[in-house]
């Protein structure tokens, strides 16, 4: 499957330690309620802060925020503290207690673990959506979201990408 979104997972656990995880395996599986998976290796310090706290935040990042993506994949939260190292303020959000939002990514989504789901090198978090947060940069007149103003990252086989051109609206099918 690609391409893939690449997204930072923000966690913390009650005791206050907190970090990032950078996923690409990652998608809405459910609109009522809305629900979302995000698949994490458990050897990841972010896997451990999730399972202690019930909670995750699934930060949407812009596509000029990719060295950010890589460093928050390629370095262990046991290790450095992401937030303070790439410079990004954790901040608080509206439904979760402890799981912090990426206040630089301008979609967040807070999330309650609903079920964790063991499928070899990877478990399975599926959590559901309690709350958003949108820039409003990154919306349009109506206040829809405008992926081109979002400008998200995509991940292919190890390369990030810039999403292009939109091609339809849905529906298209049924037009001739």
């Amino acid at each position: 499957m690609a391409p893939l979104p690449a997204v930072l997972v923000s966690a913390a656990a009650p005791d206050g330690r907190r970090s990032i995880a950078t996923a690409a395996w990652a998608g809405i599986v459910c609109s009522d309620p809305p629900t979302l998976g995000i698949a994490l290796r458990p050897t990841r310090f972010t896997h451990g802060l999730i399972v202690a706290s019930g909670e995750m935040v699934v930060n949407v990042p812009r596509s000029d925020q990719v060295k950010i993506v890589d460093y928050c994949g390629l370095v262990s939260g046991r290790d450095e503290d992401k937030f303070s190292v790439a410079g990004l303020t954790p901040a608080k959000g509206q439904q979760l207690a402890h799981a912090p939002l990426v206040a630089e990514c301008p979609v967040n989504l807070e999330c309650r673990i609903k079920d964790r789901i063991t499928l070899g090198s990877h478990d399975l978090f599926i959590g559901e959506i309690v709350g958003v947060h949108v820039d409003e940069e990154a919306l349009d007149e109506r206040g829809r979201l405008d992926v081109a103003r979002l400008d998200p990252l995509a991940y292919v086989a190890g390369q990030y990408w810039k999403l292009g051109e939109r091609l339809g609206l849905q529906g298209l099918a049924r037009h001739k």
